[in-house]
């Protein structure tokens, strides 16, 4: 599965899990094994607030881009973040310091 990165001035946090063709978001669980090889989901038939692509299967793998939500000051790494690679389940890697509720105090630290 691939997951590509929109970044977005939001205030929420986000947590995501990898269970096959599924993604856990943040406690909502969306199942994309049902789309065959070559075909493509459209956004809007997702009813998820993170999604910010159409869903698509190539070569048996997952496709999609995601908000990925940040602070007022976000780093360079998290304007434009690097797209991840599952093939493993579990958590996914979101990019460092973009849940804002920490970033500030991440800030204050340094």
């Amino acid at each position: 599965m691939q997951i590509n990165w929109t970044p977005m001035r939001r205030d929420e946090a986000l947590t995501i899990n990898k269970a096959g063709d599924s993604l856990t978001i943040n406690g909502e669980v969306f199942d994309f094994s049902p789309l065959p090889d070559g075909a493509t989901l459209p956004r809007d038939a997702v009813a998820c607030e993170w999604l910010a692509s159409d869903v698509e299967r190539s070569g048996g793998e997952i496709s999609l881009t995601l908000i990925l939500p940040h602070g007022a000051n976000a780093p360079e790494e998290i304007r434009f973040p690097q797209p991840v690679v599952m093939a493993a389940d579990g958590p996914v890697p979101v990019p460092r310091r973009c849940n804002p509720e920490t970033e500030d105090e991440e800030e204050d630290a340094v």
